[in-house]
C-alpha cells in the first residue's frame, strides 16, 4: 500500500505524535520507516485526559492489553459525563454512553418515555433511570459488559471509555512504538525546507543542523502547526463566536475519595470546571472566556472548587476554538491541536486524532502520488466530522435559561448555526434526531444532552400509540427495574479497579 511512500517523519510528540507513530509502524509494518522528533523543552499540552468509547477501538488495533493499559498510564473506567449547572443552577444530569432502554422496531425507546412523561403516566421518571451506564455512575459502579450474558440483558450494553494520565499515555506509546522501529530524534526544528517545484515539505532542519527528510510529514507540533501552518500557511477557521471560551487552566489535586466512574462537568461564572479522577490523584481545569473574567479571578474560582490539596500551581493555556483550513496540505497531515482545537467539554480531543489517524490510514496515498482527491476527500469528512462535533459542544451553551452572569446570558442570547437549529427545531416538536453519516455523537449523544438542558418536546412519533396505553407504564417499570437489579450485582468502580488494573503507588 505505501509504495512511494518510504519515508516517515512525525513533528511533534505527546499525545497525538505517538499515536500516530504508533498506528502508522503497526499498520505499515515494514513497508515504511517511521521517525519522530520532539523536544522535551517544549513540552505537552495533556489536557486530554479523559476519552470516548471510540479509543478502545484504536487500542485494539495496537493490540495493547487492557488490563496493562490502565494500569500503567494510572487509569480509571468512565461510563459518561456528570454536568451540573448548565441548563439551569441546581441542574444536574449525565450522557452516559451505551443505550437507553429497549428500542421497539424502528421507534427508539426514548419515544415511549416521552409519551408517559407527556402524558402525566410517569412524570417524575427521569431519562437516565433508564440507561445501565447512567445508573451505574451514580451508584459509582463498574464493569465491562460480561461475555456470558444474553444479548437482551443491559449488561451487555455497557459502553465505556477511559481516564487517563496523557503523559504517561504518550510514553506509553513512545515505548510500543520504539519496541517495534519508530526511531525518536530529540531536539527543536530550526527551519522547514520547501521542494522549490512542487512546493511541499522536503526536510526539517534541527537546531543541530541536522536535516530530516521525508515523503509524508505529519505535524503534531499543537497550536503552532509547525508545518501545516508555519511553513504551508493553510489557513484557520475561528469558531469562537459560537464557542467564547478561549483561556484554560489546569491544575492536579490529591485524591480524597474512591474515583467516580464518569467526568465531570461544573459550569461556572465564565465557563466550566472538569474534574477527572486517576488512581493516582483527579486532574481538575477551569475553562473560561478571557472576555468575561480574567485569569486571576478564574485561578481564585478553580483553587476554591478543588476535591483536596494542589499539586502544583494552575497551568495556563490559551487556544482559539476552530479548524484548520485545510487538514491535509500536499505532503503535510496535520493531527490533533495541529488540525483544530475543540474544547475538552465532551472529550473529544483524543478522538479527533484517532480519527484523523483513521482517515490518513484509509486514504493513504498509492505509488507515493499526493492524488488531490484522497487529499480533497480526507479534509471534506475531516470538516464534517468537525463542524458535527462543534454544534453539540454550541448545544450545551446555548441551551440554556441562564442569564446570571454576562457570559450565560450571551451564550443564551446568540445566534448558532443553522445545522444545529435544524436539530433542535426538529427535537422540540417531536423528540426526533436523526444521525447524519457516521458523525461522531450518536442520537442517544444528542437526545441525552437536549433533555438534559432543558429541551423537552411537546410532541412524540406517533408509532408509540400503537402500544395500549395500559402497557405503557408496566413496559417502562420493566425496564427501569432490570436495570436496577443489574445494577446491584456490578462491583463497585474501585473494587473493579483493584482487582483487575491497579496502578503502582506513585510518590508525591
Amino acid at each position: 500500500m505505501a509504495n512511494g511512500i518510504t519515508n516517515i517523519v512525525v513533528v511533534g510528540g505527546g499525545t497525538a505524535g505517538w499515536m500516530a507513530a504508533a498506528a502508522l509502524i503497526r499498520v505499515l509494518n515494514k513497508q515504511v520507516t517511521v521517525r519522530l522528533v520532539e523536544s522535551e523543552e517544549i513540552g505537552i499540552v495533556g489536557v486530554g485526559e479523559a476519552t470516548v468509547p471510540h479509543i478502545k477501538l484504536f487500542n485494539n488495533l495496537l493490540g495493547l492489553n487492557e488490563a496493562d493499559f490502565v494500569a500503567r498510564t494510572q487509569g480509571t473506567f468512565k461510563l459518561g459525563i456528570q454536568f451540573r449547572d448548565w441548563g439551569k443552577l441546581g441542574d444536574t444530569y449525565i450522557h452516559g454512553f451505551g443505550v437507553i432502554g429497549h428500542d421497539i422496531g424502528l421507534t427508539p425507546f426514548h419515544q415511549y418515555w416521552l409519551k408517559a412523561r407527556l402524558s402525566g403516566m410517569h412524570s417524575d421518571a427521569d431519562l437516565h433511570d433508564y440507561s445501565v451506564n447512567t445508573v451505574a455512575a451514580t451508584r459509582g459502579k463498574f464493569m465491562p459488559a460480561p461475555t456470558d450474558v444474553p444479548a437482551g440483558s443491559p449488561l451487555s450494553t455497557i459502553g465505556y471509555a477511559y481516564h487517563f494520565d496523557a503523559s504517561l499515555y504518550a510514553r506509553y506509546l513512545r515505548e510500543y512504538s520504539e519496541a517495534r522501529g519508530v526511531r525518536r530524534t530529540e531536539g527543536k526544528v530550526r527551519s522547514v525546507d520547501l521542494h522549490p517545484e512542487t512546493g511541499h515539505v522536503a526536510a526539517v532542519v534541527m537546531e543541530s543542523g541536522e536535516r530530516i527528510e521525508g515523503d509524508l510529514f505529519i505535524d503534531c507540533s499543537g497550536f503552532r502547526g509547525l508545518l501545516i501552518e508555519g511553513a504551508l500557511q493553510s489557513g484557520y477557521e475561528d469558531w469562537s463566536h459560537w464557542l467564547p471560551c478561549d483561556r484554560a487552566l489546569a491544575v492536579p489535586c490529591a485524591r480524597v475519595e474512591a474515583p467516580t466512574p464518569y467526568t465531570r462537568s461544573t459550569a461556572r461564572e465564565a465557563g466550566w470546571q472538569w474534574r477527572i479522577p486517576l488512581q493516582h490523584r483527579t486532574g481538575n481545569g477551569y475553562v473560561y472566556s478571557s472576555q468575561f473574567i480574567s485569569e486571576d479571578e478564574a485561578a481564585a474560582k478553580l483553587m476554591a472548587n478543588l476535591d483536596g490539596k494542589a499539586l502544583a500551581d494552575p497551568r495556563p493555556l490559551r487556544f482559539v476554538t476552530g479548524m484548520r483550513k485545510k487538514s491535509w496540505n500536499r505532503n503535510v497531515v496535520a493531527l490533533g491541536l495541529a488540525s483544530g482545537f475543540m474544547e475538552p467539554l465532551e472529550s473529544t480531543s483524543i478522538h479527533m486524532i484517532q480519527a484523523g489517524i483513521s482517515k490518513l490510514l484509509e486514504l493513504f496515498p498509492s505509488d507515493g502520488v499526493m492524488d488531490p482527491v484522497l487529499i480533497e476527500r480526507f479534509n471534506e469528512r475531516t470538516r464534517f466530522e468537525s463542524e458535527r462535533i462543534r454544534d453539540f459542544l454550541v448545544l450545551h451553551y446555548n441551551a440554556t435559561t441562564r442569564d446570571d452572569t454576562p457570559f450565560w446570558d450571551y451564550c443564551r442570547t446568540m445566534s448558532i448555526p443553522d445545522s444545529l437549529k435544524t436539530n433542535i427545531d426538529l427535537f422540540r416538536h417531536s423528540g426526533r434526531f436523526f444521525r447524519n453519516a457516521d458523525e461522531m455523537f450518536a442520537a442517544v449523544s444528542w437526545i441525552q444532552v437536549m433533555i438534559g438542558q432543558g429541551i423537552m418536546p411537546t410532541g412524540y412519533n406517533p408509532l408509540v400509540d400503537q402500544m395500549p396505553d395500559a402497557d405503557l407504564p408496566k413496559f417502562l417499570d420493566s425496564i427501569r427495574d432490570v436495570i436496577s437489579k443489574n445494577v446491584d450485582l456490578m462491583p463497585t468502580h474501585q473494587q473493579f479497579i483493584d482487582r483487575e488494573c491497579k496502578a503502582a503507588a506513585v510518590v508525591v
